[in-house]
């Protein structure tokens, strides 16, 4: 049981400090002033995160089953350290991104799937699949809490929320964090 709640607690906080600041949240700013309703929304960043980060979750355990234990430890190990120097490196939506005119929830679902594709949270939630294969659930529950967390306060409220918080702080702190999981990984913590 405490294996399943450290699982879901570092799934849950290494998202929703990833995710700050991410052209993601960006794109949750611009949804929600765009159609303002939020429910469809958050309805819809729910559903895409499940189905991405599902999806990246199960090919990291793919890729995991076909690398030794030991190339995998380097593998992770390199890939927290990757990440933590990514999430300092701030995103920024593009202007041509495309916005469908199908109604909020269809828009903010493709919209969302499409913006998570490669991101440093999918990619995150690929490398703690890997790790924790055995509770492969629990890191799919913890990733789309994190971003929820992250994400319908801004559908929420809107500009407000994003221009108010310390970005620079919270991108070095979930840059530590990333550090500790490259460190405890070595450590076979």
């Amino acid at each position: 049981m405490s294996n399943v709640v450290s699982v879901l607690a570092i799934s849950i906080t290494t998202v929703a400090l990833a995710e700050i600041g991410d052209k993601t949240q960006l794109l949750s700013l611009l949804l929600a002033s765009r159609y303002r309703k939020p429910i469809p929304i958050i309805a819809a960043i729910f559903f895409a995160t499940i189905v991405n980060h599902a999806l990246a979750a199960y090919l990291g355990v793919v890729v995991a089953d076909l690398l030794t234990p030991e190339t995998l430890r380097w593998v992770l190990i390199i890939s927290f350290i990757a990440m933590a120097g990514w999430v300092l490196i701030p995103d920024k939506l593009d202007d041509d991104e495309a916005i469908s005119n199908r109604g909020p929830f269809v828009a903010s679902f493709i919209a969302f799937f499409i913006a998570e594709i490669g991101d440093k949270t999918q990619i995150a939630t690929s490398i703690l699949g890997a790790q924790n294969a055995d509770a492969l659930h629990w890191v799919i529950l913890g990733t789309t809490i994190g971003m929820l967390l992250a994400n319908v306060p801004v559908v929420l409220i809107g500009k407000l929320s994003a221009n108010k918080l310390p970005l620079t702080l919270i991108h070095r702190i979930t840059a530590v964090i990333f550090l500790g999981l490259a460190v405890g990984t070595f450590l076979g913590v």
